[in-house]
């Protein structure tokens, strides 16, 4: 457990010792909405939308993307106990790898415009996910990690991250590299799965305000499968479609549980599903381009932009309420 610190005067150490107000959670919003403009900018590409459309997306998820970034120096130079408790527990400790995911996906943004800072930030973005699964999922390996806090969470440090990289990679041209950590994303996802699963069934259920992370269950098949279609340059065929089908069976479970996951209201762990939700708009765009189950592509298109819509919507209610920055009135 953590001891607690000195306590001091100073206003600089009262503040050093407060809950930062943002906390690296928040990551999932640039994540979820970054997901949501790339796939628009893929069915702009085929001619299915103005082009204006996923662009201004995406510039929406640099901005939030740039905010957070900035909020997180503010945090390294002033709430060094702070993120240190953060980087220490067994379930928040897995958000740290949204950043080095988010980066890589920012590379993917720009790269049609700044190619070389697109090589960079994906670059970066890779070596950063990949230094944080080493540190997070391997510490595990030591017999420190609690059966209670295998939670969907776990998948950010080496799935989700390794996807991400793998589609940032694949959407600028290095296709092999980008293979390389679709199969690092791909076997990590199977060797979790079932441990995952096995705690959500067998153990104590999830904190009411934290169910909404049950919707990074969702991010694995559609994430991976658009990580999959960058790897091989963008063909549909009987793998991506695999993916697709256990990703809807995934969003028919979590559409179930919603009213329960919902029990104690609207709460930024909703932010959970957005990754998924993202990325499945990008699958129904790709099934839509290229003929294949094409109302199915319209429904999962539909249903992962509206619920996009709804998080923010959500946001934009917190905030209402003086909720969104935690520990502030």
């Amino acid at each position: 457990m953590t001891q607690p610190l000195p306590a001091s005067s100073t206003p600089s150490a009262q503040a050093a010792t407060r809950p930062f107000p943002i906390p690296v959670s928040y990551f999932a919003m640039a994540l979820g909405t970054g997901a949501l403009g790339a796939a628009w900018r893929a069915a702009a590409s085929a001619g299915m939308v103005p082009a204006w459309l996923g662009e201004a997306i995406l510039a929406f998820a640099a901005v939030v993307w740039l905010i957070l970034i900035a909020a997180m120096v503010v945090a390294v130079l002033n709430f060094r106990p702070w993120l240190r408790e953060q980087w220490a527990h067994p379930v928040r400790c897995c958000f740290f790898s949204l950043i080095p995911a988010t980066t890589a996906q920012m590379g993917a943004t720009v790269f049609p415009y700044l190619s070389y800072l697109g090589y960079a930030l994906a670059i970066l973005g890779g070596l950063g996910q990949l230094y944080f699964a080493s540190h997070r999922i391997a510490g595990m390996w030591r017999g420190t990690h609690v059966a209670e806090a295998t939670t969907p969470v776990l998948y950010l440090p080496t799935v989700a991250t390794n996807f991400a990289t793998a589609t940032a990679m694949g959407m600028m041209g290095w296709k092999d590299a980008a293979m390389l950590f679709f199969g690092a994303g791909l076997i990590s996802w199977f060797s979790m799965e079932s441990a995952i699963l096995n705690r959500l069934r067998n153990l104590a259920p999830m904190n009411i305000g934290e169910r909404g992370l049950m919707g990074v269950q969702l991010a694995p098949p559609f994430v991976g499968g658009n990580a999959y279609l960058a790897a091989n340059g963008g063909t549909v065929d009987w793998f991506f479609l695999i993916m697709t089908g256990y990703g809807i069976l995934q969003l028919l479970f979590l559409m179930r549980l919603l009213p329960w996951i919902m029990e104690g209201g609207f709460s930024m762990s909703l932010w959970g599903f957005s990754f998924g939700m993202g990325a499945m708009v990008s699958s129904g765009v790709h099934l839509s381009a290229a003929g294949v189950l094409n109302p199915l592509g319209i429904v999962l298109m539909a249903i992962g932009t509206g619920f996009l819509v709804f998080l923010w919507g959500g946001v934009a209610y917190v905030a209402s309420q003086g909720r969104l920055l935690v520990g502030r009135r």
